[in-house]
């Protein structure tokens, strides 16, 4: 894969391995893009997203949002008044450190990330980067952001009290988890049958294998394990950091986004194929319910002080929300254009969503 030099190769690619796998979420947006466009939602075939092209700084309760379209990040305040940031070209993920208070967008298309000023939302550094960085996450502790590429054999290591950077030669990746207490980096990417664990201090790498075709990772705390949804055997794979066993929970067709409710030890499962949420009991390691969503689900939060569970909808135009107390659906709340990533603001409650069409964030209206 390496050398390939246009973002549209790069989609052609990656969407052909996703449909020869079966599994048309996440990569799949090329596909839910596509069809949204012919319906007359005006987004464009053939993108690439990421369920990290939103997220909210809960010292400040801004929220911010990629528009890979335009290049630009939007960013909404606590009045609910928006502005756009210009950043790099095919802007996919951003990560925030809410210790320096600076958000990281990693631009796809320029092969660099972008660092936006939380008090100003100015761009006060641009830093290279390798070909198509994909994933983005923030070790709050250590002060150091990962950037995924997936299609080089390293990872961004930003540091954030300078702005600099330097590849940390793992290998490619797509997916990113961090357990920032042991300064430990969980990768994937899509076609590799193994999970990389690397040491954050020292760059040393563990590997094991858990099949091919991993879309979606939480890491959860409380059972010190990741979680991972295997899209393709409707299961979602249990990893323990110490030992790395290994176990395996059946939940829907094509789970492809996850999220973990540390209050109730309670996972929630994105099944994209059947439409539906699976909620897991991280105690028994078994599902205990299986919820209708709405029209391919792509994205789940979870409000941990309310116990409300949020998944976003891409055709439906919303998301639809579920009690976590007797796994009951609220109902469903319009959100945006076919959104495709949603966040929780945990303190305030409120809930916002990344979408291919206009506006690029939103802010969910919870009342009727």
């Amino acid at each position: 894969m390496h050398g390939q030099n246009t973002f549209a190769r790069v989609i052609s690619l990656r969407f052909a391995a996703a449909l020869r796998a079966g599994a048309l979420c996440g990569l799949s947006l090329a596909c839910a893009a596509s069809c949204h466009a012919q319906a007359g939602g005006g987004a464009p075939p053939g993108r690439l997203i990421t369920s990290m092209g939103v997220a909210v700084n809960p010292s400040t309760h801004k929220a911010y949002a990629v528009d890979e379209r335009e290049g630009t990040v939007v960013v909404m305040n606590n009045a609910g008044t928006t502005r756009t940031v210009k950043v790099g070209n095919n802007p996919i993920a951003l990560a925030i450190d809410r210790k320096t208070n600076k958000i990281y967008v990693a631009n796809t298309g320029s092969g660099s990330i972008s660092v936006i000023d939380g008090a100003s939302d100015n761009v006060v550094a641009t830093i290279p980067g390798e070909a198509h960085p994909y994933a983005i996450a923030a070790n709050d502790v250590t002060g150091t952001v990962y950037v995924t590429n997936t299609y080089s054999d390293a990872v961004t290591v930003i540091d954030v009290h300078t702005d600099t950077a330097h590849p940390l030669k793992v290998g490619g990746a797509d997916g990113i988890a961090i357990d920032s207490r042991n300064n430990t980096i969980f990768l994937t990417h899509y076609e590799e049958p193994n999970l990389r664990i690397v040491d954050g201090a020292t760059g040393t790498v563990r590997k094991i294998s858990i099949g091919p075709h991993i879309w979606g990772m939480v890491f959860d705390e409380d059972s010190d394990s990741l979680y991972l949804a295997h899209t393709v055997t409707a299961e979602i794979i249990s990893v323990k950091e110490k030992t790395l066993a290994v176990r395996t929970i059946p939940v829907g067709q094509i789970p492809c986004a996850l999220a973990v409710n540390p209050a109730t030890h309670r996972l929630y499962a994105v099944n994209y194929g059947d439409e539906t949420l699976s909620v897991v009991d991280l105690r028994s390691q078994r599902a205990i319910a299986t919820l209708p969503v709405g029209h391919h689900p792509q994205a789940v939060a979870v409000d941990p002080t309310r116990n409300v569970i949020y998944v976003a909808n891409v055709h439906s135009n919303n998301v639809t929300a579920i009690d976590g107390r007797n796994n009951r659906i609220i109902g469903a709340f319009a959100a945006g254009q076919a959104p495709y990533a949603v966040v929780v603001d945990a303190e305030t409650g409120q809930v916002f969503t990344a979408g291919y069409g206009s506006p690029a964030l939103s802010q969910v209206k919870l009342s009727r």
